[in-house]
């Protein structure tokens, strides 16, 4: 039986614990996704949408559940999603990031155009930031949005996007040059069927879930699809990934459980020198560093978002620090397990 004691903690609510069980309840539902990974991921943001989880990725005057994103939400369904089925979890992340710029800083329009979309299952979302010479340094973005009358042109290339090739709209970054390096950075809405914009590449992966290379030649986007203001596109790129990088932790964490329950059955049943394999005293330490791991990284993804929901205008610290414990753990656990 999966440890459910967290839920009681103060970073939650009553709501929370309610969200937690809904999600555990449907997530029990979805079985086999199949071999097809672009069918089994639009099947999916259906019966997603269906269930009502992915109203949960956009503000509440958009379709959404909440007033606003609730970062405690999103990482009880990323948990819980990723314990039972990793292309369920993927798919509701991709959900809100790549929709998420535009919950945070889209104009009306914008926002009206395409969030309900989002939160219905009817459009599947991307965010387009990293390229070959820029993943974590954003700065170094290449790709470039050059003023043509009425909108801008693009040119460059996007990589390793999630969701690239079966998306219906995405959010790029691309360099518009008002100032050097971070400062030069704009935010586009461009939808997936533009002229110029094609899918140059199919990344295959190991754990299979669509990412591509994009490739932009002269893709013109109207001034209308720009997010906020020229140059606004790296605070606009990290205010997103505040949000939405303690989820991340909370995936690993549903990945953590999810070991650590299958290594708790299988000690208990496992008979060995006529005892349990669970009774031996080598057996209860692996199985109480793994407990510590879980919890340690239980604690630093709640706090980060708790500390979101509560108003924090930045959580790069905690959220970080969530991340990078969470995923460490994981990997741990994980390896203990096997």
């Amino acid at each position: 039986m999966p440890d459910r004691s967290y839920l009681a903690w103060p970073f939650f609510e009553e709501r929370h614990r309610a969200f937690a069980a809904e999600v555990e309840r449907v997530a029990r539902t979805l079985g086999d996704t199949g071999t097809d990974v672009d069918a089994a991921c639009r099947a999916l943001v259906r019966r997603l949408a269906e269930a009502g989880l992915l109203h949960h990725t956009v503000p509440a005057a958009w379709g959404g559940a909440s007033e606003r994103l609730d970062v405690r939400t999103l990482c009880l369904a990323r948990e819980t999603l990723a314990r039972f089925e990793g292309l369920a979890d993927f798919v509701f992340a991709m959900q809100g990031l790549g929709s998420g710029a535009i919950s945070l800083f889209g104009s009306e329009e914008q926002r009206r155009a395409y969030l309900p979309a989002v939160a219905d299952g009817r459009k599947i979302a991307a965010f387009a930031l990293s390229e070959e010479e820029a993943g974590s340094d954003v700065a170094a973005i290449a790709t470039t949005a050059t003023a043509d009358g009425t909108g801008y042109m693009l040119n460059g290339a996007k990589t390793w996007i999630s969701n690239g090739g079966i998306a219906d709209v995405y959010v790029v970054f691309a360099r518009t040059g008002e100032a050097p390096g971070a400062r030069g950075l704009s935010a586009f809405v461009v939808d997936a069927d533009a002229p110029g914009l094609t899918v140059a590449e199919r990344i295959p992966l190991i754990a299979p879930h669509p990412l591509a290379t994009l490739r932009f030649a002269d893709c013109r986007v109207p001034r209308g699809k720009m997010l906020g203001e020229p140059g606004q596109g790296f605070r606009i790129a990290m205010a997103t990934l505040d949000v939405f990088r303690p989820t991340v932790g909370a995936a690993a964490l549903g990945f953590a459980r999810r070991a650590l329950d299958e290594t708790l059955a299988r000690a208990s049943a496992r008979q060995l020198f006529g005892g349990a394999l669970a009774d031996l005293q080598i057996v209860q330490g692996k199985l109480a560093d793994m407990a510590l791991r879980v919890d340690a990284a239980a604690l630093l993804v709640y706090r980060a978002a708790w500390a979101k929901d509560a108003g924090a205008e930045r959580i790069t610290r905690e959220a970080a620090m969530a991340k990078l414990h969470a995923t460490e753990a994981a990997q741990a656990v994980i390896d203990d397990a096997v």
